[in-house]
């Protein structure tokens, strides 16, 4: 049976995926337009720091946020001058989760965005349209599908993120414990089996109808392009 420090685990995780998310979409929209139309030198050199974290083992990603937002971090005089406290709060939990999910949210939108064809823009523009126009009323909506397939991928990678949060957030029960945490805690603990496993269950039963979500989009886009 879940206790209430379960449940506000849980609520965490979902607040702290769904704040990620949120966001993270101006910035990965932004992104992912670069990468998918813009043409400069540096490029790859911007591909791969986005893409980084998938490769980065996510402790390490912690580690390095601790070095910019920690205590002695680089950003450690500005966020004190600001009085902004980020480490061991749920918001240093929202940052590692938009660091690790960021390359995911990226990739679906920049295929989204490659699949339209850049004849629309320039008509649009030649007809009067501005840049403002053609984002609104061509890319955004076009890539719309990508935009969610994208967003609902960050947010099942941010439930599950473990390694960079338990570093920069920590694990405190009703104050920055997420999901996976708390998953952690009971199997570590004597006789913490069959509440690991049930929170095993909810985090498999969210990840799931998120992920059936995400395919539902991406099997609707391909159909449609086929009878497009």
């Amino acid at each position: 049976m879940l206790v209430p420090t379960d449940y506000e685990a849980i609520l965490l995780s979902l607040k702290v995926g769904a704040a990620a998310t949120l966001l993270s979409l101006p910035a990965g929209f932004a992104v992912a337009g670069l990468l998918a139309f813009g043409k400069f030198r540096g490029k790859m050199a911007v591909e791969i720091v986005v893409n980084l974290p998938l490769t980065l083992p996510p402790v390490v990603v912690g580690y390095l946020l601790l070095l910019l937002l920690g205590e002695r971090g680089v950003l450690a005089p500005l966020l004190h001058a600001l009085g902004i406290r980020l480490i061991f709060t749920w918001k240093a939990a929202v940052i590692a989760s938009v660091v690790v999910g960021f390359p995911l949210l990226v990739r679906a939108i920049r295929i989204s965005l490659e699949a339209i064809d850049p004849a629309l823009v320039k008509v649009s523009r030649t007809l009067g349209a501005t840049r403002r126009d053609a984002l609104f009323s061509i890319l955004v909506p076009l890539s719309m599908r990508g935009i969610l397939a994208g967003a609902s991928l960050m947010f099942a990678r941010s439930l599950g993120e473990f390694g960079a949060t338990i570093l920069v957030a920590g694990n405190m029960p009703g104050r920055t414990q997420t999901l996976p945490l708390a998953i952690y805690d009971y199997a570590a603990a004597p006789g913490g089996e069959s509440a690991a496993g049930l929170l095993c269950v909810v985090s498999v039963a969210i990840s799931v109808v998120v992920l059936f979500f995400h395919e539902w989009l991406s099997r609707r886009a391909v159909r449609e392009g086929l009878s497009g």
